[in-house]
């Protein structure tokens, strides 16, 4: 079989060819390259290159396999996020003052990724401190989205996203703490998985010249990309599990499996849309669209249920956490200026860019207060789940919109259905699923004109499985990944 026909085939099945000597790591490899060599001025996903290496190891990999080793990953193509250590390689988080930070070792993801057979090709592009929903910096520039090279590719992971859609290896390292694996999933037509908040440690991702410590940073995740919902499993299983440095944490392991095997046996909340941040007629359109044809299939689907915490008091509360968390690493006048400001906010002013004001004000009293309230929302996410196994719901409230490199992120507008949004409020929907830790897996939906569109699949704490085949079952129902049109050579 030709190489080519193996740009956009996923992971389980190129690992499968792999194993069975249909293709070698080599030509795996070197067909990346090439479409890398190809595509990517148009692109821009791929901000560090490591092609020696690369082929040096899928060398090793062919020969491995040659001698009837199986290891999950082994030959496998992928690429990183910028902001992984890769041992060697520069690791900025597109802050100019860190271009020539060498990381002295991988992180600790990396190097279970390279320990399962997994080719790292290169780094992929990221914004400022992994602060947006675009992917640009003064160092590596901006990456675009393949179905529209004038659109965001999403971010902070854009740069993973944009990859997987051009055909460069079948998987990617992402993370997430405002939609940081799932926003650019759904802007490129691509799939992500948001582990439950612990399960993959973070050692390693690291903003430099920070040491790799283990943490745990409040609501941050690390987590798979790919093109199919299997690919993120295979993926997962490599990257989870407790860090040695922590052997007190090894509960991350018991993963239960899938509630259910068959797609009618699930029972699925459906949300398309929420005053608190409603979803354009493209978005709204396709979750609405599936709901009835899952229901077609005989699969229990509701539209609304009491269970469901309240959105706008969860989205309040989220923005407060989150500001409350980057707020502590602002630079001391900015962090001043904001506690100025939100000291000035009248006591009724509850709009979530309020909320974020008051976030990066938040003493320790309150902090505590507002995790308190946290913990009273996890609850009410675990009696939800006792009715229902997944909520269904937005990731963003349009489809890529086009790049907006405006400096002040509080002046942008995000346009829905022709009306202005705060930029900003886009975190709501990423956030149901953030705030309280649990699971969500994105999935595309096709394409609404020439871009993509797509939903997360929410699940229960620790259950990552059960959103995992419910998107599988999914895909295998009704389609998943399109390549890009001018990219599908």
């Amino acid at each position: 079989m030709a190489a080519s026909q193996w740009t956009f085939a996923t992971a389980v099945d190129t690992a499968k060819a792999l194993a069975d000597r249909e293709i070698s790591s080599v030509e795996l490899t070197q067909l990346a390259i090439d479409r890398i060599a190809r595509h990517d001025d148009k692109i821009n996903a791929i901000c560090v290159r490591d092609f020696e290496r690369a082929l040096e190891a899928a060398h090793a990999a062919d020969a491995s396999l040659a001698r009837g080793e199986r290891r999950p990953l082994l030959g496998l193509p992928l690429t990183v996020k910028e902001s992984y250590n890769v041992a060697g390689l520069p690791t900025t988080w597109g802050f100019p003052q860190q271009k020539n930070f060498i990381a002295a070792e991988d992180a600790l993801t990396v190097t279970r990724v390279k320990d399962a057979g997994g080719i790292v090709l290169g780094k992929t592009n990221v914004p400022i401190g992994l602060g947006d929903w675009q992917s640009y910096n003064d160092i590596y520039g901006t990456t675009n989205n393949p179905f529209d090279l004038g659109r965001t590719p999403g971010g902070s992971s854009g740069g993973s996203a944009a990859a997987l859609a051009v055909g460069y290896g079948s998987l990617s390292l992402g993370s997430d703490i405002g939609g940081s694996l799932r926003v650019p999933a759904f802007h490129c037509g691509i799939a992500a998985h948001k582990p439950t908040y612990g399960l993959v440690p973070t050692r390693g991702h690291t903003p430099p010249p920070f040491q790799p410590l283990p943490n745990e940073a409040d609501l941050a995740v690390v987590g798979p990309m790919a093109r199919s919902a299997a690919g993120l499993s295979l993926l997962l299983d490599v990257m989870a599990g407790p860090d040695p440095l922590e052997a007190g944490k090894a509960y991350r392991l018991q993963l239960p499996p899938a509630r259910h095997a068959r797609l009618q046996d699930y029972r699925i909340l459906v949300i398309a849309s929420n005053p608190v941040l409603p979803t354009d007629g493209a978005v709204r359109g396709a979750i609405e669209r599936l709901a009835a044809d899952l229901a077609k299939l005989g699969v229990n689907v509701a539209r609304e249920s009491p269970l469901l915490p309240d959105f706008a008091a969860s989205s309040r509360l989220y923005m407060r956490l989150l500001l409350g968390f980057l707020g502590a690493i602002m630079p001391p006048d900015v962090h001043a200026g904001a506690g100025q400001a939100a000291a000035q906010l009248p006591k009724e002013a509850n709009s979530l860019a309020a909320e974020r004001l008051r976030g990066i004000a938040l003493s320790h009293r309150d902090w505590v207060q507002a995790n308190n309230a946290r913990f009273g929302l996890r609850a009410q996410w675990r009696a939800l789940f006792e009715s229902f196994d997944a909520v269904i719901c937005p990731i963003m409230p349009t489809p890529a919109f086009p790049h907006d490199h405006s400096p002040d992120q509080r002046e942008r507008r995000i346009s829905i259905d022709g009306v202005a949004h705060d930029y900003n409020d886009q975190l709501a929907w990423p956030g149901m699923a953030t705030l309280p830790g649990l699971p969500a897996t994105a999935i595309p939906l096709g394409l609404a004109g020439e871009l993509p569109v797509g939903m997360q699949i929410v699940g229960p704490f620790l259950e990552d499985r059960t959103p995992l085949k419910l998107a599988e079952l999914i895909e295998r129902e009704f389609g998943g990944f399109v390549p890009p049109p001018m990219f599908a050579d």
